[in-house]
């Protein structure tokens, strides 16, 4: 099922940037899309005015993520930071800014359409110190020990081999590295019918992790210094629900609501 994972996937987000028309064309199958879209329950309300200010609207309307991670990770001038899943580039331009003229911030994405829009805005912004690298967060094409921190914005959980994004995490990250990413998380466990779901897994919830397994598979990978903190708890049982659980009946919605979380997860290498 990995393949078929990554390449609906794929297939969803070029898609949700090419048309810019809300959460992956009107399907509202993957964590993204603009205020007014269906999955705004996950993306409305993530970033400051004064954070995004200078970066082009573009960028900001197709942040397709859960949590604003550069707030997160406390950024140093100097720092080389590392966005896993980048998309248009929003957390890349804001970790550039931080970090200055002495640091750098590395964006890693798989799609094609992705990373021509996040380099376009790359030069609306005029930001110098920042690269968009094609590639897979389960193989990610920098050397070991070279990133200060790694964040990344509700993309690990689209993952089917998150030990293998968790290893990577940990090879290319510096000792003493941070690793400080927002992601969906679950309290308890989904049913089977959602777990197989493709346009579930691309909507960010199927393929989550429970909060327990989360921290199990982080120090499988030799992280210390765990946390796991909730951000937003989402409604199930309003009229956004469908377009991140599909195929479920209210009755189930109902027995799931407070199951599905976005949390921001610390870690240290």
């Amino acid at each position: 099922m990995s393949e078929d994972v990554r390449e609906f996937v794929r297939k969803n987000y070029a898609r949700a940037i090419t048309q810019k028309n809300g959460c992956c064309g009107n399907s509202g199958s993957c964590c993204c899309g603009d205020p007014l879209s269906n999955a705004s329950m996950i993306t409305s309300d993530l970033y400051r005015l004064d954070e995004t200010e200078g970066l082009p609207q573009d960028v900001v309307a197709a942040s397709f993520g859960c949590g604003n991670p550069t707030a997160l990770a406390e950024l140093h001038e100097g720092e080389v930071v590392l966005d896993l899943g980048s998309g248009a580039g929003l957390d890349v331009l804001l970790s550039a800014r931080r970090v200055g003229s002495s640091g750098k911030a590395y964006g890693l994405d798989m799609t094609d359409e992705m990373l021509a829009e996040a380099r376009a805005n790359q030069v609306k912004a005029g930001i110098s110190n920042a690269e968009f690298l094609k590639g897979h967060i389960e193989d990610i094409p920098l050397p070991d020990n070279t990133v200060d921190v790694l964040i990344s914005n509700c993309v690990i959980n689209l993952s089917a081999n998150k030990d293998r994004v968790l290893q990577e995490a940990y090879r290319v990250l510096k000792p003493g590295g941070r690793f400080a990413v927002s992601d969906i998380v679950l309290t308890r466990p989904l049913p089977q019918k959602l777990q197989q779901d493709l346009m579930a897994w691309a909507g960010c919830v199927a393929g989550a992790l429970l909060e327990e397994e989360y921290r199990e598979k982080l120090a499988k990978a030799g992280f210390t210094d765990i946390e796991v903190q909730v951000t937003r708890v989402y409604d199930l049982t309003g009229p956004s629900a469908a377009s991140i659980v599909p195929g479920l009946s209210a009755n189930e919605l109902y027995e799931l609501n407070g199951s599905i979380v976005s949390a921001f997860i610390r870690a240290r290498k």
